[in-house]
This record gives C-alpha cells, sequence and structure tokens, in this order.
C-alpha cells in the first residue's frame, strides 16, 4: 500500500533552492516544462547563500592580459591532483561565460571597477585574477537573491519544508516520482518523469563546517538508494579559514573567504611565524587543501601554546570594511577587529568534491534521475576543488541539465507512470557520536585505525528505522555518506588532494591515478564498486 496521502504531478521536480536547483528549475520553465522545486527548508536557507568568495570565470574583455579559458581550465586540473575529468572540466569552465551573463540578465549584481567592467580577485590555486564577486564577500548571497527573485511571484512554484525521502521508481527502476515528508511527517508523492538532485552537500558530516545544518548528504543518500552510484567521495575539502570561535565550536562556522589572502593576508602562528613560507610556491595562496593541511600539522607543533588555530593577519588590507563587510561583521561580532589584530581562524569542512556521479548535463546511470551542484560528481573538481569554481558549476551544471530533461521528454525516454512509494527502512547512527568521531579520525588527517575507529562506532550507534521524519531522514543520509567516506578513504592508501592519510604520505600515481566508486549492497551497505582494479592497478 501506498504511504502517499496526496499526489502532485510535474514535468521536473527539483530537489534544492540553491544555485544549481533554481537556476534548472528557471531553464526548464523557460523550455515550457511544468517545473516543481521542493526544499525541506526555506527558499533561502541553502549552502548558496554562505558562498562567500565569488564565480571564477574568464570573461570576454573583462580579464587579465594573458588569461584564457585554457589557462582556467589549466589551473583546474592541477587542483584536482589528477583525478579530473578533462573534457567536463573544459565543458564547464568554457561555459562559464555564457552562464553569468544569463545570470546578470536575471538581475544579479556583481561588483564594478573602474571603468565599467566588474571587479576581479584571485583565490588559491588561481594563476590570475578571475574571480567576480557580489557585495564585497557575498557573492552567494546575491546570486540566491537574484535566482530566489527570478523565480517568485509563482513563476517557479516552490514547495518549502518538504523533505525529500525517496525516488518513486517503476518495476524497471526507472525514476517517475518522489516520496516528500511535510513538516507535519505527512508524506506525498510528486509524480514526474524527471527528478532533478540540486540538494547540496554533507558538511554536516563533522563537528565545525562553513555549511548551514541543512547540508546532511540527503541527495546522495536518495540517488544511492535509487541505484545510482557514486564516486570520490573520499574528497570532502576543508576550507582553511573559518573563523575561530572557541575550542569545541560546533555547527555552521563564519567563513574567512580565501580572497582575503588574494588581497594581501598572511597566515601566521601564535609567535608571529609564516605558516606557508616555504611548503608551497604560492605560500599564502596555495590550493586550499595545501593551506588546510600546512595548517593542520603546524598547529599540531602548538607554537606559543597554541595547538587548534592559527592568525589571519589582514592589517595591511586598507578598505577592508568595503571589500569584505561579511567578513568584517562576523569578526566583529565575536569580537575582533580585523583593521588593528590577526583573525583567529582555523580549517573546517565546507565542500564534498566528489558525489553523485553524473555527466555535465546531470544525467546519472538512472533513468530519470539527474544532479547538479555540490551533490554532483561531474568530474570538474577531482581530488580537491578550485576555488570559486562551485557557483561555476552551479550554473552551468543546473542549466544544461534542464536541457537535457527537456531533450530526454522530447524523445521519450523518460518513464511517465506511477510507482509504488512507502516510506523507507534504513541504518540511522546517533549523529552527535558520527560527528565526534568523523571529526577525529576522518576529517583532514586520517589513517587506517582511526578509520576502522569510525566503523566500529557507527555499527555499534547504528538501529534501522523508518525514515518518517526529516531529522531520520537526515540522520539516516549522514550515516550512508560517513559509511561511504570510509570505505573509500580506507581504500586509498596514498595522499592525495584533500585526502590525507597520515600514514600513506606520499601520491601514489601508478596505482591510484584513479577514482574510486561506491554504490550500496541489497542490504543498504556502502562498499566499493571495484576495490580489486585499484589493488591489482600497480
Amino acid at each position: 500500500m501506498s504511504a502517499a496521502r496526496w499526489e502532485a504531478r510535474a514535468d521536473l521536480v527539483v530537489v534544492g533552492t540553491g544555485v544549481a536547483g533554481l537556476t534548472a528549475a528557471l531553464r526548464a520553465r523557460e523550455l515550457g516544462l511544468r517545473v516543481l522545486v521542493v526544499t525541506k527548508a526555506a527558499g533561502g536557507d541553502g549552502n548558496t547563500r554562505w558562498a562567500q568568495g565569488g564565480v571564477a570565470v574568464v570573461l570576454p574583455g573583462e580579464h587579465d592580459e594573458g588569461d584564457t579559458v585554457d589557462a582556467h581550465v589549466a589551473d583546474t586540473l592541477v587542483a584536482g591532483a589528477g583525478l579530473c575529468d578533462e573534457a567536463a572540466v573544459a565543458a564547464i569552465v568554457s561555459g562559464g561565460p555564457a552562464a553569468v551573463t544569463r545570470l546578470r540578465e536575471r538581475g544579479a549584481v556583481f561588483d564594478p571597477a573602474p571603468g565599467g567592467k566588474l571587479a576581479r580577485t584571485r583565490e588559491g590555486g588561481h594563476s590570475a585574477f578571475r574571480v567576480v564577486h557580489a557585495g564585497g564577500a557575498a557573492t552567494g548571497a546575491e546570486v540566491e537573491r537574484a535566482l530566489l527573485a527570478a523565480a517568485g511571484d509563482d513563476r517557479v512554484p516552490v514547495l518549502e519544508d518538504h523533505v525529500a525521502v525517496d525516488a518513486v521508481r517503476t518495476p524497471l527502476g526507472a525514476v517517475c516520482g518522489l516520496l516528500v515528508l511535510d513538516s507535519a511527517g505527512v508524506p506525498g508523492v510528486v509524480t514526474a518523469p524527471a527528478v532533478l538532485l540540486a540538494s547540496g552537500g554533507l558538511g554536516q558530516l563533522y563537528q565545525a563546517t562553513s555549511n548551514p545544518e541543512v547540508a546532511t548528504g540527503d541527495g546522495l543518500a536518495l540517488a544511492m538508494r535509487a541505484g545510482a552510484h557514486a564516486a570520490d567521495v573520499e574528497f570532502v575539502q576543508f576550507h582553511p579559514t573559518v573563523l575561530y570561535t572557541g575550542r569545541g565550536a560546533r555547527g555552521r562556522c563564519p567563513l574567512v573567504t580565501e580572497a582575503v589572502r588574494g588581497e594581501g593576508a598572511v597566515l601566521l602562528d601564535a609567535l608571529g611565524r609564516r605558516v606557508m613560507r616555504g611548503v608551497h610556491p604560492l605560500e599564502d595562496l596555495a590550493p586550499r587543501d595545501v593551506v588546510a593541511a600546512a595548517i593542520t600539522r603546524h598547529a599540531a607543533t602548538a607554537p606559543g601554546g597554541v595547538d587548534d588555530h592559527v592568525f589571519l593577519d589582514a592589517t595591511g588590507i586598507g578598505d577592508f570594511a568595503r571589500r569584505f563587510p561579511t567578513v568584517l561583521a562576523a569578526c566583529l561580532a565575536a569580537g575582533i577587529d580585523p583593521a588593528s589584530q590577526p583573525i583567529p581562524v582555523a580549517p573546517a569542512a565546507p565542500f564534498a568534491c566528489g558525489g553523485v556521479v553524473a555527466d555535465v548535463d546531470g544525467r546519472t546511470a538512472v533513468t530519470g534521475l539527474y544532479a547538479a551542484g555540490e551533490v554532483a560528481r561531474t568530474g570538474l573538481h577531482g581530488a580537491n576543488r578550485l576555488a570559486s569554481n562551485s557557483l561555476l558549476e552551479g550554473l552551468v551544471v543546473g542549466a544544461r541539465a534542464a536541457e537535457a530533461v527537456a531533450a530526454d521528454l522530447a524523445l521519450g525516454l523518460l518513464a511517465r507512470a506511477t510507482g509504488h512509494a512507502e516510506l523507507p527502512t534504513a541504518p540511522v547512527a546517533d549523529r552527535d557520536s558520527l560527528q565526534r568521531v568523523m571529526s577525529r579520525y576522518a576529517a583532514i588527517g586520517r589513517d587506517a585505525e582511526g578509520l576502522a575507529v569510525v566503523g566500529s562506532v557507527l555499527d555499534l550507534s547504528t538501529t534501522d528505522r523508518v525514515l518518517d521524519s526529516r531529522e531520520l531522514v537526515e540522520d539516516a543520509a549522514l550515516t550512508l555518506a560517513a559509511r561511504a567516506l570510509i570505505a573509500a578513504a580506507a581504500e586509498r592508501t596514498e595522499t592525495r588532494g584533500c585526502h590525507v592519510r597520515t600514514d600513506h604520505a606520499g601520491r601514489d600515481d601508478a596505482r591510484w591515478s584513479r577514482s574510486q566508486v561506491v554504490r550500496l549492497t541489497p542490504s543498504g551497505q556502502p562498499v566499493l564498486a571495484d576495490p580489486a582494479l585499484a589493488r591489482d592497478a600497480a
């Protein structure tokens, strides 16, 4: 018997109201599709509005002398540490200028530079000033504002406070709808031949993150239960500079955008020594994985008695208040004046480089299921995301996914049927225990012993539950994501990108220049799809 108490219909149901989801919904509406957007919170409560730095893009006539799309591609490949899909990188990066133009046509306002062009900054891993920004360091908020405004007045209907629980499938496995729960736990079904997951990442796996509380990996779990595969899940990027608010800080911590370092700020330890000097040729503008790992290593030596954070000296930036008003407000709220004192910072989880395996058009291996944005693994990021490529990916792939859905519908490739919908049962671990062991043993530095501890703790604290509330949906998703991550991290016996194995410090290109694919067993356990390939590659 169906668990649903109500039903709606659409051509496309989009899960998420961030940059990828709203871009896809708006483009699908332009193409004449009936679209319904589902979000488990309010429309503006996702992760997009917290993105500070900007959009990395080489705009015609508005770039550094000698900068090109090819140079942006090259920087992305370097940051990805050998695991990017070069064709995907080229497609997404080259689609950036048109995507930014469309966003501006929808009302987004970027910061101007003298002469009428857009202001640009440089961030870690970039070889040129190519990051356009809004509100100083409030780019995500402006992108979100513009997209929500464009979707407003019922132009794109948004179903708020409804959490996506499971894909509805036909007997042959094609997706034909989405099972959701409202805020009171009442189940319903949106029947649709296409479901696009744009649900964001999984930062809540960890105690400290720059992500909001909604980033619980729901889309990854839903996709894997529907038969899709995941890849590169071991690569969780830790932003080097999140505002340190005290030992034991939990939940979303204010981000200190690396554009601050792009404008000249430097990392110091408690003794005033440069943290990044001699670590990397780009020093404080090295890629994020390099900087985050260096901070972690440096802090472990407890210089000046400080072992859990370092300091970002931005006192030399004369117009800090104008350029970084969001960062300034967070610092002042914490009693810190960046104009006269260094900012205490520490690494925290902001971005999952891997996710649901999808192509640059959002298609997964499951008919009718699409993915875009942070939930998807398109091959753009590889082992480490280049700064400000995330908003770019959401804009480009979001639009391409909508176009793919329209094309697949026109060709009759999708299932227009009604499938069976019941609330699923899934393993659920205690969230507090999960976050503590993931932060301790599966964050920046990992080893075999610690990863085994995570697995044991999850096994001991996990029980099978019917997913009949938002909290249980989220906790089940975090449990699945944690198990998938530790399975892949334990197998990858090397250090690459933002996967740092303290017991395997070197990068091993002979065995590990490949992504790992994770699937679910019939019992719901994440396992590597092909571990033997990795072991036998040597």
